[in-house]
C-alpha cells in the first residue's frame, strides 16, 4: 500500500463544533490537504507536545509513551491506512526486539503519541486521493491557532448540501474547498469534504 509522508501544519477549534478540533495535516512533499476532526483532549494532547508544554502530571499519550520506552520498544512511524463511512482508522507501528506490531487506534491518538516519539505520521494515497484538499496558494496556514471562529453557520452548510444534490460540477466544489482552506475555515472545508466524498461515491 502506498504511503504519503504528512505533517501538522494546522490545529482549530469552532464553538459550532461542539467542542472538536480540526486538524490539517499536509504531504511533506506536495501540496495536499488533509483535515481531520478530533476530540478536545487530543487536540491538547498534540498542541502541548509542540509547543513544550510539560503538565505537572503526563497525560495518558506521555503514559503510553513512558510504557513504550520502558519495554524497550520503538514507535516507528504511525499510519492513518483507511477511511471508512467517513471515519479514518489508523495503526500504531511499534518495534520490539526487531519485531514489528501493529496496533488499532484512532488518527488523534496515534498522531499525539506521534509527536510524543518523533515518529513519522504516513497517510495511504487511496486516503489522500478520496479526501485530500489541494489549495490555489501557498503559506496560509497558522500554525496551532486556538480559538479561531469560523466564518460559515449552520445555515450556510445546510445551504451547500442542498446544493451539492443536483451540483454535477466538482470542479466549482472543489473551488470551494480551496477557499475554505485558504480562509482557515477548516471545519467547512472538512464538511464539505465529507459531502463531495458522499457524491462521489453516488457517481460510480
Amino acid at each position: 500500500m502506498s504511503k504519503v509522508l504528512v505533517e501538522i501544519v494546522g490545529l482549530s477549534s469552532s464553538p459550532s463544533t461542539g467542542g472538536a478540533y480540526a486538524l490539517l495535516l499536509k504531504e511533506t512533499y506536495g501540496v495536499r490537504r488533509l483535515p481531520i476532526i478530533i476530540g478536545a483532549f487530543e487536540a491538547q494532547a498534540i498542541t502541548l507536545e509542540i509547543e513544550g508544554i510539560k503538565p505537572p502530571r503526563p497525560l495518558t499519550h506521555d503514559l503510553l509513551k513512558s510504557i513504550v520506552d520502558d519495554v524497550g520498544a520503538q514507535v516507528t512511524e504511525v499510519f492513518i491506512n483507511e477511511l471508512k463511512d467517513n471515519t479514518f482508522f489508523a495503526k500504531i507501528i511499534i518495534e520490539t526486539s526487531s519485531i514489528e506490531n501493529e496496533i488499532d487506534s484512532r488518527p488523534s491518538d496515534a498522531i499525539a503519541l506521534a509527536v510524543r516519539t518523533s515518529a513519522p505520521i504516513y497517510v495511504s494515497e487511496e486516503v489522500m486521493k478520496y479526501a485530500s484538499f489541494v489549495p490555489s496558494g501557498e503559506g496560509n496556514e497558522k500554525k496551532f491557532e486556538e480559538n479561531v471562529e469560523f466564518e460559515s453557520e449552520a445555515e450556510e452548510i445546510e445551504e451547500e448540501k442542498i446544493s451539492l444534490k443536483t451540483e454535477s460540477d466538482l470542479g466549482t466544489l472543489q473551488d470551494k474547498l480551496r477557499e475554505a482552506i485558504e480562509n482557515e475555515d477548516y471545519e467547512r472545508a472538512a464538511k464539505l469534504r465529507d459531502e463531495i466524498s458522499k457524491l462521489k461515491g453516488e457517481n460510480n
